[in-house]
């Protein structure tokens, strides 16, 4: 659990770092700044994101289909080991598995992550300028934010997880990308695509919104002389 969670902590630092230099450049008071900010930062983030996701994958199937007494001879300690024991038995380019689905799914999800976030910030701001938005409110557009970014990418993500999985057992199923959709498609119909969705929105709207919520105050108290930001791209944009 500790390498996830500090995976997780690692991913959100380029993703807010990435999002707020690039509006620094672009400028704010444009949603499709939010949205061209938030891309940026997903495709950065993908070259951590993506090797992450594949040690997890392969570490929740380790075992799978194996009898008990063969089970400990396929542990690994953490991330990091298995993606080495990944390295040693695939090389580099199994350890970029999926790499190029990540990127697809994280940049066009990320934009849609902030520039969401933004929207609803923009409507649920008080009308005097040098008010706060209130906590609830904040929370309630980070967790949206999460699941409209979510929503907007994830018949990619099933795809990206199984092409993650595939070899996990020593032998590969797809010859690729197009082959994991066409099979997935004919074997299961087109449901496949949002299979375990709902899970993944009740999930992504706590966590969002604690993250946007956390990242807002803690940006305001870092700046308490500036006005009150209505989105987060606001306190990125003054120096």
């Amino acid at each position: 659990m500790t390498s996830p969670l500090i995976g997780l902590t690692f991913i959100n630092a380029i993703v807010f770092g990435v999002q707020g230099n690039v509006m620094r450049v672009i400028g704010e008071g444009s949603i499709l700044n939010s949205f061209l900010a938030g891309s940026a930062a997903g495709a950065v983030q993908t070259l951590v994101c993506a090797p992450m996701e594949l040690a997890k994958t392969r570490m929740q199937l380790m075992g799978m289909g194996q009898k008990v007494k063969t089970r400990k001879q396929k542990d690994v300690k953490n991330s990091l080991d298995c993606l080495l024991k990944i390295y040693r038995k695939e090389g580099l380019r199994g350890c970029c598995r999926g790499m190029y689905l990540t990127l697809w799914r994280e940049t066009p999800a990320f934009g849609v992550y902030f520039a969401t976030y933004d929207i609803i910030c923009q409507v649920l701001s008080p009308k005097d300028p040098n008010e706060h938005i209130g906590m609830l409110p904040l929370m309630f557009a980070g967790g949206m934010s999460g699941i409209a970014s979510w929503m907007s990418t994830y018949p990619i993500d099933v795809i990206k997880s199984r092409i993650q999985a595939d070899g996990a057992g020593g032998k590969n199923m797809y010859k690729g990308t197009l082959d994991c959709f066409v099979r997935s498609y004919q074997a299961e119909g087109w449901t496949v695509y949002t299979r375990g969705l709902n899970s993944t929105l009740i999930r992504a709207f706590p966590v969002n919104a604690a993250t946007f919520t956390v990242v807002t105050l803690f940006l305001r108290e870092m700046r308490p002389s500036q006005p009150v930001d209505a989105t987060l791209s606001k306190p990125h944009l003054e120096s």
